[in-house]
């Protein structure tokens, strides 16, 4: 049977394309949808390759694109006899900025909120204490936070055009399924031993895609567990991976 992973840290199309307009550093008044187009099918693909649960609004939301970019390629003439209702002053983009921006409106309201949640959980109505301990669990926490999933799946997007995927060839001989959990354990050892930080490409010695994927989803499982750390200077840097504490006591 086929193994489907639902991540639950995807919040959607939208979510999604506001990602990508902050890192290509574009306003969003001012889309351009062919670029926008190409990296947002880029991200899905990789989702279809890992064969995640994708929710049909992600593929709607390619649809409607693909439909806002054909009618801005066409020639004003060609543009009318398309669509008699379309304007000459019409922005095929404009319902799509409409949405984008009250998502981003929530979706700030939502940070602020969240934030304000951690600070109440940070008052305390006592004496000051001794909270030096729990510095490095709060510094660690930060650092898991500055990479997201997204960034993590535009990082397998681009080892997956450096490698070449095998395909699976004609054969009798029964594929080896690698259980989640066992790859999980093995990178754990792998950064026991080296004791140092790794590039994220140093997880992927083989090309097979089936060991590929499950290397991939082993990384964000332990991601979500804490049991590694994340770092990325910048956006479009490259992703380091480092254990945590935890791993070096034995």
């Amino acid at each position: 049977m086929e193994y489907h992973v639902k991540i639950d840290a995807f919040e959607g199309p939208l979510d999604l394309l506001l990602h990508l307009i902050n890192n290509l550093e574009i306003e969003i008044y001012d889309i351009p949808v062919a670029e926008i187009t190409e990296q947002y099918l880029l991200y899905v693909h990789a989702m279809q390759v890992l064969e995640l649960d994708i929710a049909s609004e992600y593929l709607v939301m390619a649809a409607t694109l693909l439909s806002i970019k054909s009618k801005m390629l066409l020639p004003k003439q060609e543009e009318e006899l398309f669509d008699d209702e379309f304007s000459e002053e019409e922005d095929p983009r404009e319902e799509l900025i409409e949405k984008l921006i009250e998502y981003k409106k929530y979706k700030n309201a939502a940070k602020s909120l969240k934030e304000r949640e951690e600070d109440r959980q940070n008052a305390f109505s006592k004496p000051p204490s001794d909270l030096s301990e729990y510095a490095k669990e709060a510094e660690m926490k930060n650092e898991k936070l500055s990479v997201s999933v997204y960034d993590m799946l535009g990082a397998f997007q681009k080892m997956m055009n450096r490698k070449k995927l095998n395909k699976p060839e004609e054969t009798t001989i029964s594929r080896q399924e690698i259980p989640i959990e066992d790859r999980m354990n093995q990178i754990m050892d792998f950064l026991k031993v080296s004791k140092k930080r790794i590039k994220f490409e140093e997880l992927f010695p083989h090309e097979q895609k089936d060991h590929m994927v499950v290397t991939f989803l082993a990384v964000l499982e332990l991601m979500k567990n804490q049991q590694i750390r994340i770092e990325q200077k910048h956006n479009f840097s490259d992703i380091f991976i480092t254990g945590s504490d935890t791993i070096y006591d034995t």
